[in-house]
């Protein structure tokens, strides 16, 4: 790798002007592309100290041997030439979207003298109109197959088409009704254009006019008494409303846009977009992506939309696949100048921008919950292979120069409020996989305040001074030797493991260096020499060893970081969850110290049955009554309380007015 310091610019040569700039190795291959507002700001915090930099930047810079520049007059024509870069060199080291699969599309080839419908996978094709994606080709394989009765437009390949032409008869579609003909000359180029147009009306939304027109005809046959025809229109009438009534209506105002979120985490990032046309979802699409650095979701949400729309114009019939306007949960980092750039490609107005109420607010979070859940079962199909979690284990054993896979894993966290409620957790996995069986929960007692050291040295100090007084007890209580110990961890009464009485192989404790020195402190205190310890600090995804002054640098694509990542926000996310419910019942507490009759087991009782604060205070008399040990009166009581909590309201407790 080259030393960044051999290709940096010299003082003064970088212009402060805007631009964009790529970055190529020593073949001269482009393994980088970016812009900047300030040329010179930017690219000096390349060559920083290497320290401060994300792991995959620190990499992309020893990679490189030469960085280049060109000067824009504006951040319009910097989005719009990085586009053209990233298209033209495919860095390894930009962010790539890339699909988790292959979505269908619905095609009309409208380019063609009889146009077809036909719905297929892969890249587009100019003079085509493309509708979609879709997430099962068989629901819409099912949609155009219901509305060929309705559009009778030509479906069959083009073999097909010249067999029967040549043949002089229609194929099987032709008699049933589900196609025009127009290869045997039932139906003019024109008329059948016309079919195609009403189809694809109803594809962009446009349903409420196509009924309109059938009920006119429909009525204008009855009139005529061509009642045949008439039962035809009819049935066509009901297949459309069938075919609408699939999509349900998601905005009321039927707008024509597309809806992306993102979900995110320190390694990869995860989108989902809604295609939503005429108020109804007609299309989704998921990805999946490796992060590349710390760029906050501005950043990450301009990079996906260069990569959807941008090359929009590629295809010439395509640019419908831009809608007049994009909701996401951040604006991207250009601000006005991605919406201008947008507008160009279609031709006509794009808004970008962040929905503040609503139901395009709703439906925001909707796809944010997709996308969480499409990022999770990333995670668990990942996690759930045996040979990466073997691998995940080695890397782990390599990295920290362990004698043996760490089979047994243990990770600690502390989570409070401004230093109340200070609670700490202990999660285990075991083989690369948790054992939510052996997680326990810690309540910090001995001092108040936002110690995160003394909270982790009080949390480990009880977890293994019980594992030594367990070990003890078991041999004191057998007369085993050591080397006996591994078959008297069971309990022999129950047959389950006897609590904290296994060693793990390696301790994680959620923090950098601070949080490792209070973990080594605790063992040097117990005697603990054959455990292994680690810190995880958030900040690089650094591993900090005890006693080192430099932390372990894992490859952001490496298994075993995976691996210590999941436990460390599982061990979050165990710890959060038992510090709210503390919180809420202590709010809860607060609230209804003074009720006569309600002590804490009632409390407990309420807090177990309504799950928080925020519902119970929307119950009434009667469902506070319904838990067990609450009566009528008691129950008011309760209610009373409650209100009077409530900001801007006293209540008289003896006489249950409202002051």
């Amino acid at each position: 790798m080259a030393d960044p310091s051999t290709y940096r610019p010299a003082p003064g040569s970088i212009p402060t002007d805007p631009g964009v700039y790529r970055f190529s190795d020593a073949n001269g291959i482009v393994i980088y592309v970016g812009k900047a507002k300030n040329l010179r700001q930017r690219l000096n915090s390349y060559f920083a100290d290497p320290a401060g930099l994300h792991f995959r930047t620190q990499t992309m810079v020893r990679t490189a041997a030469k960085v280049e520049w060109t000067v824009v007059r504006n951040e319009l024509e910097s989005l719009q030439l990085e586009y053209t870069w990233i298209k033209q060199f495919d860095p390894r080291f930009n962010v790539k979207y890339r699909d988790d699969k292959s979505y269908p599309w619905l095609c009309i080839t409208w380019s063609e003298e009889f146009p077809r419908v036909f719905v297929g996978r892969g890249a587009k094709r100019p003079g085509y109109r493309y509708f979609g994606p879709f997430g099962q080709a068989w629901a819409i394989r099912d949609t155009v197959d219901s509305l060929l009765r309705v559009f009778p437009m030509r479906s069959c390949s083009s073999g097909t088409f010249k067999s029967a032409a040549a043949s002089g008869r229609p194929c099987l579609l032709g008699y049933i009704g589900k196609c025009s003909a127009p290869c045997v000359g039932k139906i003019s180029a024109e008329d059948h254009r016309e079919i195609v147009g009403d189809f694809a009306a109803f594809m962009n939304g446009q349903s409420a006019a196509l009924i309109r027109k059938l009920e006119r005809e429909m009525s204008r046959a009855a009139e005529r008494q061509e009642y045949e025809h008439a039962a035809v229109v009819r049935d066509s009438l009901t297949a459309l409303r069938l075919a609408t009534e699939k999509n349900a209506i998601v905005l009321s105002d039927g707008a024509d846009c597309d809806v992306i979120n993102l979900a995110v985490d320190p390694l990869e990032v995860a989108a989902q977009i809604f295609h939503v046309r005429a108020g109804r979802v007609r299309g989704e699409r998921g990805w999946v992506a490796d992060r590349p650095d710390d760029g906050d979701l501005p950043d990450l949400v301009e990079s996906l939309l260069l990569q959807l729309y941008a090359g929009a114009s590629d295809a010439s019939d395509d640019t419908s696949s831009i809608p007049r306007e994009i909701l996401v949960p951040h604006l991207p980092t250009s601000g006005s100048a991605m919406a201008e750039l947008l507008s160009e490609v279609r031709g006509a107005r794009v808004a970008v921008r962040v929905p503040q109420r609503g139901d395009k607010v709703a439906l925001l979070d909707t796809v944010g919950r997709n996308a969480a859940e499409s990022l999770a079962q990333h995670k668990m199909k990942r996690a759930s292979d045996l040979s990466t979690r073997n691998r995940a284990l080695e890397e782990v054993q390599r990295a920290l120069m362990l004698p043996d896979p760490p089979l047994r894993i243990e990770c600690y966290d502390i989570s409070h409020t401004q230093g109340s409620e200070v609670v700490g957790s202990m999660v285990v996995f075991e083989d690369g996989l948790p054992r939510k069986s052996e997680y326990r929960r810690f309540v910090i007692r001995s001092f108040e305040g936002s110690n995160d050291v003394a909270a982790m040295h009080e949390v480990l100090t009880r977890r293994f001074r019980r594992l030594l007084e367990d070990r003890e007890a078991i041999r004191a209580a057998s007369g085993a030797s050591a080397g006996e110990e591994a078959a008297l961890l069971i309990d022999p009464t129950t047959g389950a493991p006897r609590k904290f009485a296994y060693a793990p192989a390696l301790v994680v404790v959620d923090g950098g260096e601070p949080q490792v020195n209070a973990a080594q402190q605790v063992f040097d205190e117990l005697g603990i020499t054959d455990i292994a310890l680690v810190g995880l600090a958030k900040r690089l995804e650094e591993v900090w060893l005890p006693g080192d002054d430099m932390p372990v640098i894992l490859p952001r694509t490496s298994e075993g970081l995976y691996l210590l990542q999941r436990l460390r926000d599982e061990a979050h996310r165990f710890a959060i969850t038992h510090h709210r419910g503390r919180r809420s019942a202590a709010m809860v507490d607060s609230v209804l110290d003074h009720v006569p009759g309600l002590g804490e087991t009632r409390r407990k009782a309420l807090i177990k049955h309504f799950g928080s604060l925020k519902k119970l205070r929307t119950a009434d008399e009667e469902q506070i009554a319904q838990v067990p040990g609450f009566g009528p009166t008691l129950a008011a009581a309760v209610k009373q309380a409650l209100v009077a909590d409530q900001p801007g309201e006293a209540i008289n407790m003896a006489t249950g007015e409202v002051l």
